[in-house]
């Protein structure tokens, strides 16, 4: 018999995305960074991925976030996220998920108005402004990361769907960027099945063509991601809406735009001359839920157009909740993660 163990956690969504938030029984991970951290995890205790993700605990459109000790002193607290495709260095739903959790869990103490404070993702530290009203968390803004186009206006041809032009954009992961009316959509929830097999296709013949590396970070691995671009609508002067869908790979049409899919929609408007510093987009999701992205600031490196943006949204606690992990379970995989699980019962006065 083994014993049984217990993982805390706070459910969370933004723009319909639920964040899993793990806030408790994970021993202290190996790692002088967040970032080591998380490759801990991805090569030496996948298991905690897959366990809160997959059956009986979850299902694959929901994202993990797991709250580690900050390894730089500024921060308010360390997140590693998880999601279907692996680990990405960063998420902008997860990190207003993250940033909300902290506030409802009391790890920053609200303040009424505005407040800033950081958090510490894999990608480095993440400026996060909350507006708080009357001790309700009313939205997240929190810093992406800079945003460039790596490919334009290339073609590849894709079984089912023929010739399809795509742009590619580095915004914490690479993305895809697809006209969505080139192929027939609306971007209506009643598209969504068709959306993601159309998306499917179109990222296996990319990946199976090319391989995309970040100037810095090198190999990023596979293309992961694929958005959709509906027709942008100017609003304002300075601001822009559109609708918009989130493809992550293999098989998740993300319920909200996802702040990196605005991040690399933002880099995309910049490197054709359609958005400027102060600039915003509104991206509208297929049950209508949004994110507004914001360009802070225009900089060149390593011969690329870097796009600095800001991505504001709100999360919603929607559970509070301890998982029970017996590793007898036969519909349970302890495999890789029983090295992390705290073995520490827990009292019935905690």
């Amino acid at each position: 018999m083994t014993p049984e163990l217990t993982i805390q956690l706070m459910d969370t969504h933004a723009g319909g995305d639920v964040s899993r938030i793990v806030t408790g029984g994970i021993d202290p991970l190996p790692g002088g960074t967040v970032r080591a951290q998380m490759e801990y995890l991805r090569d030496q205790a996948d298991g905690l991925r897959r366990l809160l993700l997959e059956e009986p605990y979850g299902i694959p459109e929901m994202s993990v976030d797991l709250l580690v000790p900050p390894t730089d002193p500024r921060a308010a607290a360390g997140y590693i996220i998880m999601e279907v495709m692996g680990y990405p260095i960063y998420s902008g739903s997860n990190t207003i998920c993250t940033a909300t959790a902290v506030l409802e869990a009391g790890i920053v103490p609200k303040q009424e108005g505005e407040q800033r404070f950081l958090l510490e993702s894999p990608a480095g530290l993440v400026n996060i402004l909350a507006r708080i009203k009357e001790g309700v968390v009313e939205a997240i803004t929190c810093e992406g990361l800079p945003s460039y186009i790596h490919t334009h206006n290339a073609s590849i041809q894709v079984p089912g769907l023929g010739q399809v032009v795509y742009s590619v954009a580095y915004s914490g992961g690479f993305y895809a960027l697809v006209d969505a009316q080139s192929l027939g959509f609306g971007l209506t929830l009643r598209e969504e099945r068709e959306l993601a097999h159309s998306a499917h296709a179109i990222v296996e013949a990319i990946q199976a063509e090319q391989l995309f590396f970040h100037y810095s970070l090198g190999d990023v691995g596979p293309l992961p991601f694929l958005h959709f671009m509906g027709r942008e609508e100017a609003v304002a002067r300075g601001y822009t809406r559109s609708r918009s869908a989130t493809y992550v790979h293999p098989g998740v049409i993300c319920r909200s735009t996802t702040g990196t899919g605005t991040s690399a929609r933002l880099a995309l408007m910049q490197y054709e001359g359609r958005l400027g510093v102060g600039h915003k987009l509104e991206t509208i999701s297929l049950r209508n839920t949004r994110f507004i992205g914001e360009c802070t600031g225009v900089s060149s490196e390593a011969g690329y157009q870097m796009v600095n943006n800001n991505i504001t949204g709100r999360g919603f606690v929607i559970a509070r909740s301890d998982i029970v992990v017996n590793c007898d379970d036969p519909m349970v995989d302890c495999d890789g993660v029983h090295r992390i699980l705290s073995s520490r019962r827990r009292s019935p006065s905690e």
